[in-house]
């Protein structure tokens, strides 16, 4: 077995290939779907396999709770350095847990602060914030819900009929699509192991790219679309706390 039970560990570093012909040669939600796929499954190995080098490099140490049993002799053999091995796989093992913790709670407090700003405009899938700066986003609902997104009089001031349509179409593509929760799994992913970090950044890419594909169906213009979203880019760029707030939300469980 020698060296090839860290693969999972390592294997995570053929991300950014993938991540690069999923982008050139599959449809946005194809890769999007498949990508978050890949990086689930690779980060679920690699956890794995820090918990399994845990177990078998260090419960057979004195004063460690674990059964030694869970230790067997043929199985440390196999592993390089075992002792080393288990003890290093426990920090980091932590740390992954931490920061899959830490998003979690991050990402649920931002979308109740959300939902309690929303609070008073009840009753619509569509929330109109009377506010200058220009920033739009899709809010997802709790479990069973539809969703609504929300868009601040700055970012409407600055679009035209037809491009507020495509601006609608757009985050409500991300909604029906569900976007959210493929982007909350290569997010976590990425807090696992940072070898999947290109698969978050490509997911975060192909997402965009499915909801202009609907959007662009549902207008019927792709022109329209395209001048919709590069105007509402540029409008927000640089907007500060809002604009990444926003995309933060967009992205939420």
């Amino acid at each position: 077995m020698g060296v090839f039970v860290f693969l999972p560990l390592v294997l995570p570093l053929t991300a950014w290939p993938i991540a690069r012909l999923a982008e050139q040669h599959l449809h946005p939600r194809t890769a999007t779907v498949l990508l978050s796929a890949a990086a689930g499954v690779l980060a679920v190995c690699s956890t794995l396999c820090l918990a399994l080098l845990m177990v078998v490099g260090t419960a057979q140490l004195p004063g460690n709770p674990l059964p030694d049993g869970w230790s067997d002799a043929e199985v440390r053999e196999a592993v390089p350095y075992d002792e080393v091995a288990g003890r290093a796989a426990i920090p980091a093992l932590l740390a992954v847990l931490a920061a899959c913790a830490r998003t979690l709670w991050t990402r649920r407090r931002v979308r109740r602060r959300a939902v309690r700003a929303l609070a008073g405009a009840r009753g619509s899938a569509v929330a109109v914030l009377p506010d200058d700066e220009p920033y739009a986003y899709a809010l997802p609902a709790g479990s069973g819900g539809a969703g609504r997104i929300v868009v601040s009089t700055g970012m409407l001031s600055c679009l035209g009929g037809g491009e507020r349509r495509a601006l609608f179409a757009h985050e409500r593509a991300h909604l029906v699509g569900q976007h959210h929760r493929f982007l909350l799994t290569v997010q976590l992913a990425a807090r696992a192991n940072p070898f999947l970090r290109p698969l978050r950044t490509a997911v975060s890419y192909t997402a965009e790219r499915w909801a202009d594909e609907d959007a662009a169906a549902a207008v019927g213009s792709r022109r329209t679309v395209a001048r919709a979203v590069g105007r509402a880019a540029l409008v927000s760029r640089g907007t500060g706390p809002a604009a990444a707030w926003a995309h933060f939300a967009a992205a939420g469980p």
